[in-house]
């Protein structure tokens, strides 16, 4: 349910440059499915490839031991009321957002339902151990994983109409889900990957 969107750190040129875009395409595992124009500036391919290293040398950890890092506390769902839980959760929507991880798509879901989706399953997922980078973000779409539950509740409750007649004519002989008001209205307020790219831009329009 999650996708790395992480852009390419600052390259530090010359012969390390190469030697980072050597050493990026001998670890990456998927450079055969890796297309670059021949025409990329070598700055850029070599910015591409050092990116690559880095990621695939990262060491492994989850969401949740970050949390804990960071001193944000997870207790068990069953252990909190709803009032409680619910400022938990929106605690630790803040925290992800802090962590550059962001959530989507997640109205069908009642407080206590995304907290305990996050809790035990979510949170726990390996991912990369990257270094924070304000211009790089890890989004968990909440129906996102390509299972026929998700794109059944993706159609049910998020796709507009021109999206569900488009997987009606790709998919004729597959049953299309009644489409139904989202229960809860969340995802306007959770934090967004471009929210301080934005307050700056709005800054500097009124400065």
């Amino acid at each position: 349910m999650a996708m790395d969107d992480s852009d390419a750190d600052d390259s530090d040129g010359g012969a390390q440059d190469g030697e980072s875009k050597q050493e990026g395409r001998e670890e990456s595992v998927d450079e055969e499915f890796t297309w670059m124009s021949d025409d990329c500036p070598p700055e850029v391919a070599a910015q591409f490839w050092q990116s690559v290293a880095a990621y695939e040398q990262a060491p492994l950890t989850t969401h949740f031991q970050q949390l804990a890092e960071a001193g944000v506390e997870l207790p068990e769902p069953e252990a909190m009321d709803d009032r409680r839980l619910t400022a938990k959760l929106w605690e630790v929507i803040e925290a992800l957002a802090r962590l550059r991880v962001f959530l989507g798509q997640t109205d069908h879901l009642s407080d206590r339902e995304l907290y305990a989706l996050l809790w035990r399953e979510l949170l726990r997922e390996t991912v990369k151990d990257m270094p924070l980078d304000e211009s790089s973000a890890w989004h968990i779409d909440l129906t996102g994983s390509g299972s026929e539950e998700d794109t059944d509740i993706y159609l049910k409750y998020y796709a507009d109409e021109e999206t569900r007649r488009r997987w009606a004519a790709d998919f004729p002989g597959a049953e299309m889900p009644e489409r139904v008001a989202r229960p809860f209205d969340r995802d306007h307020y959770l934090p967004q990957a471009n929210d301080a790219a934005r307050t700056d831009a709005e800054d500097d329009e009124v400065m």
